[in-house]
């Protein structure tokens, strides 16, 4: 399941899926498909930091994944900005990075994948 991050987007700026959180809502001890955010270079991170805020409120974790050093940049921004808003409501969250491949047009990529959890 993904959750595309459109930077012109009129309301919540997520398509694709915006739904997601209320569909699954969090219940603890039950195992379910992590919703996949996937920054790139163009994404404004603060729409970003807004849909992290948004699942880990809802879903009690997130997966944020990006490709190339801006896509990176901007999702590590969004991460600290949604700690920033995450705090305002006493929630607290670790994040976690690893690599991954992903197939884009045949061509296999490497990118960035950074699981986020409260703490």
């Amino acid at each position: 399941m993904t959750v595309n991050v459109v930077p012109n987007s009129r309301h919540g700026l997520l398509t694709n899926n915006s739904q997601v959180a209320s569909l699954f809502p969090f219940t603890p001890g039950v195992v379910r498909p992590m919703e996949m955010i996937k920054v790139s270079a163009g994404s404004r991170s603060t729409a970003v930091a807004g849909a992290i805020a948004g699942i880990i409120r809802d879903a009690g974790h997130a997966e944020v994944q990006a490709i190339g050093a801006s896509a990176v940049n901007q999702a590590i921004k969004a991460i600290a900005i949604a700690h920033g808003y995450l705090q305002l409501d006493n929630i607290d969250i670790v994040c976690v990075p690893s690599f991954t491949e992903v197939d884009i047009d045949g061509n296999e990529r490497t990118a960035v994948r950074i699981s986020i959890e409260k703490r």
